[in-house]
């Protein structure tokens, strides 16, 4: 009789989940339940193959997905073998996995003890001081340009002597890291990847870890993808998760190429793919499908559904902005009626603006994703400053932000830190201290409403504290979070609207989806018209747009749209003349209300083709 949980699997999944003897590739279409290959995949080693949980490394690119699918696999090892710890060895991202093992062998690749993270904020603050020193200009501008290169060459392992007019720039800011005993994110990719190089390292690691499990490695750079060669020792106990299609990181270094690289270094490498698709309609999923198999760069998947074709996708095509907005906003209010989720995705921040106006104008809430971050707020990183030289008191980028707070806060935290400091302090009562010591609280007016905001703020991050007894680990967890994209963090309610750039709704789905702008410049954006490569990316955005709707889809653009100062003439984009005409209902042009005076409803004309 077949086991329960093999119904719950299609005959790719199975497959792929219960694979042996070659290292394995799952390409795994959009919406195609590969989270419930990974996680089946795990439980199925320690179910059926008798594997030590702790044996088993799971690499992903967010904690949240990490922790989703261990935890679903301690749920599927209700009855796990006597003795055994459902728990798995790793589970979470490329760079935290880094951590760990910098935490423990580092020192055999000159990464000292008790080394802290610095994230985007601090590192520009360290660039600073190095063009500082170097009698070179320190504006944001040039800050943010070196740090962008660093980080590209850091990702390709490129080393410093082989850069040109870089080398300088880059020593002196390497060497301010070293001096305040600190790694920047890209360090933690590539001193991991040095400490794999030494034998006696990687001899170690891999008796620890014996199978590794990589998801999105469609998003993986070429220092991850040389991390995860390091780490295997047996290639038959590795299974990768990818799909080339929903490639749209390359602007950070992600190269969708390590999927087809993989066949270089295991030559008898095994490819399954999932094509049942369980999220879409399937005139949605064709649409997709025409679009995105106009790139030649990569294989692209056709998916299939079990579901009816649903309702065609609506292409719209306002007069101008405020048009396509109100278009959008009409048919948002009638999905929150049907208590169907929804989602309006553009491809600049920028493209927001008209549609919370809007939105607000009509009274509905919304959520909008890419506002600043919880752990990049100011009052924030001002408490972490004081956290961070208490774990660290060579930190001089923390010690920079204490002075720029007033000499007498700094110098009452002083005080007590070198005179009253209580090393046994859990992380909650440390940072209570703090707020006692220098009077910090006071900069903040009750009855002032963005001050309020602040408060609770703090308050949000005592509570978080609690959850991390000594400070050391609290500050590592806050420095791997503010790497994550916060859209991934996020899973909207079902009458609420989510704003967001396409980029941060990968991995999200809703009932309904707008993708709004759909013009020459916008998507595709300008800066991606010249190269093909660039291009194709944009197409793959697209793609991954189309592939978050469930059961209705929205493609808008407008003829006028107010650019770069002024009203601008807008073309459709290039990517809606691949859909069919099979697929798609069109929708009347909407005149804006500026223009209702001159014009009557007579005056509506049907979209024109493209």
């Amino acid at each position: 009789m077949k086991p329960a949980w093999k119904n719950e699997l299609n005959r790719e999944q199975l497959l792929a989940v219960t694979h042996e003897g070659n290292p394995l590739l799952v390409l795994a279409g959009a919406g195609s339940g590969k989270t419930r290959v990974l996680t089946y995949r795990a439980f199925w080693l320690i179910k059926n193959k008798g594997i030590d949980p702790k044996k088993i490394v799971l690499l992903t690119f967010t904690n949240k997905a990490a922790q989703e699918m261990s935890g679903r696999v301690r749920e599927l090892l209700t009855q796990k073998p006597p003795g055994v710890d459902s728990k798995l060895g790793f589970a979470g991202t490329f760079h935290g996995f880094c951590v760990r093992l910098l935490r423990i062998y580092g020192q055999a690749v000159g990464v000292k003890k008790g080394f802290v993270i610095y994230d985007t904020a601090d590192q520009r603050q360290v660039m600073k001081k190095a063009l500082t020193n170097l009698d070179q200009e320190n504006t944001p501008k040039k800050v943010r340009m070196y740090l962008a290169i660093i980080s590209k060459y850091k990702n390709n392992l490129v080393s410093i002597k082989d850069t040109k007019g870089l080398t300088a720039i880059w020593q002196e800011y390497q060497r301010l890291l070293n001096k305040f005993n600190a790694l920047d994110f890209d360090d933690l990719l590539t001193k991991c990847v040095d400490l794999l190089k030494v034998t006696e390292v990687r001899h170690k690691v891999h008796q620890r870890f014996d199978w590794i499990l990589v998801d999105e490695y469609q998003d993986t750079n070429k220092a991850q993808f040389e991390l995860t060669r390091l780490l295997v020792n047996n290639p038959s106990r590795l299974m990768v998760v990818g799909d080339a299609s929903q490639a749209i990181y390359s602007f950070r270094g992600a190269d969708f190429r390590n999927l087809e690289l993989l066949n270089r270094y295991f030559s008898n490498l095994k490819v399954v793919e999932l094509t049942e698709n369980y999220r879409s309609t399937q005139n949605i999923l064709d649409a997709a499908h025409e679009v995105i198999s106009n790139n030649t760069g990569h294989p692209a998947l056709k998916l299939v559904t079990r579901e009816n074709e649903g309702d065609k996708i609506i292409i719209f095509e306002g007069l101008d902005g405020r048009a396509e907005a109100k278009f959008v906003v009409d048919n948002c209010t009638t999905a929150i009626e049907k208590e169907k989720s929804v989602a309006v995705l553009y491809r600049t921040n920028a493209q927001s603006r008209i549609l919370e106006e809007e939105l607000i104008r009509v009274g509905i809430t919304y959520r909008l994703v890419g506002g600043v971050r919880f752990y990049e707020r100011a009052e924030i990183k001002d408490l972490l400053a004081y956290l961070k030289v208490i774990a660290n008191k060579n930190d001089a980028v923390a010690w920079d932000r204490i002075e720029k707070l007033g000499k007498r806060r700094r110098s009452n935290f002083e005080t007590w830190f070198n005179t009253e400091f209580n090393n046994k302090l859990t992380t909650v009562e440390l940072i209570k201290k703090i707020l006692e010591i220098t009077k910090y609280l006071e900069k903040f007016d009750k009855k002032n409403e963005e001050d309020l905001g602040r408060l609770e703020n703090i308050d949000e991050l005592i509570a978080v504290a609690s959850e991390f007894p000594k400070v050391e680990p609290f500050l590592e967890s806050v420095a791997l979070i503010q790497a994550e994209d916060l859209a991934d963090q996020l899973q909207p309610k079902k009458t609420q609207v989510t704003l967001m750039t396409i980029h941060s709704a990968k991995g999200l789905e809703f009932d309904n989806v707008f993708v709004v702008g759909l013009e020459e410049g916008l998507l595709p954006h300008s800066r991606s018209l010249l190269e093909k490569n660039d291009l194709e990316e944009e197409r793959r955005l697209l793609y991954v747009a189309i592939t978050r709707a469930r059961q209705r889809l929205f493609l808008s653009f407008a003829g006028l749209r107010f650019l770069y100062g002024g009203r601008n003439n807008q073309t459709p984009s290039r990517f809606l003349s691949e859909i069919s005409g099979r697929l798609i209902m069109t929708e009347r042009k909407v005149i804006p209300d500026w223009q209702m005076e001159k014009e009557t409803a007579d005056d509506f004309s049907e979209i024109d083709s493209w």
